[in-house]
């Protein structure tokens, strides 16, 4: 039993409110039901109702309390409408993750302005957007809170085939250590999680037999990595007590593909 009180004082949410943008998504979806049996309010944030209805069925069932909240993450005052109402119906946000993302696989020479720029505004700007919004919430409300970034083992090594969304997330392990220097001493840490392969729905497009291959050989676990492998860092990195004194950092959970060289 005293081991219980342990864990849960390091990585317990009770009491706590965790928004979540793309948790519509099967990634940040699953993050999202980590929180909620973590014991945080969960805010499932995105565009798609339906399945954020679904995903916040999933956190009741399993014990979490949770609720649905439309955003465009593309689009700044979206973001602020959808901090506003947290606020309004919680009066405090303690942790934000920022998992919005698309992907494409254009190759170069025919990558269009408008390909660019979505891919660019969603995995980039979208983040951006969140930290200036929900940053100064946390630090306005005085009580801090922990922002998470979706980066990837493309924001450490460049993908070929992703032109664009490789550019984008290096960009936000580049925008995660900046922001995390200028919030660090107001209370706000800031981090990146930065997943490896783990098939879903804006990558399956892209895996063919021999990108598979190509894959497995670049991962010394020689396997994809499943959803629920993403929480046990999700939670270190939110968490106020376990992860206090972490800000800038990126973790990968990745199955060892960028300790690969040859």
């Amino acid at each position: 039993m005293r081991h219980m009180i342990y864990l849960e004082k390091l990585f317990g949410f009770d009491g706590q409110v965790a928004v979540v943008i793309g948790g519509t998504g099967v990634l940040c979806g699953e993050m999202a039901e980590g929180l909620g049996k973590a014991g945080a309010h969960v805010v499932v944030a995105g565009r798609n109702e339906q399945r954020g209805s679904t995903r916040v069925k999933a956190i009741e069932e399993q014990g979490g309390s949770a609720s649905f909240a439309v955003v465009d993450a593309m689009e700044k005052h979206s973001i602020q409408m959808l901090c506003d109402k947290v606020l309004a119906d919680h009066g405090r946000v303690d942790a934000v993750i920022n998992g919005a993302g698309v992907n494409s696989a254009t190759p170069y020479f025919e990558i269009e302005e408008d390909e660019f720029d979505r891919v660019v505004k969603s995995n980039l700007a979208g983040v951006h957007y969140s930290c200036q919004v929900f940053g100064r919430a946390m630090i306005d409300s005085g009580s801090g809170g922990s922002i998470l970034n979706i980066g990837s083992v493309t924001s450490f090594l460049p993908l070929s085939k992703v032109f664009t969304y490789s550019a984008s997330k290096a960009a936000v392990l580049s925008l995660t250590k900046n922001v995390a220097r200028e919030f660090a001493t107001q209370g706000v840490r800031v981090n990146c999680l930065c997943p490896g392969f783990f098939p879903a729905e804006q990558n399956r497009k892209i895996l063919s037999e021999e990108r598979v291959a190509d894959i497995m050989r670049h991962t010394p676990m020689d396997r994809f990595g499943e959803p629920e492998e993403l929480i046990g860092a999700t939670l270190l990195l939110l968490s106020r007590s376990a992860g206090s004194f972490i800000t800038g950092e990126a973790i990968y959970v990745d199955g060892g593909f960028t300790s690969m060289t040859i």
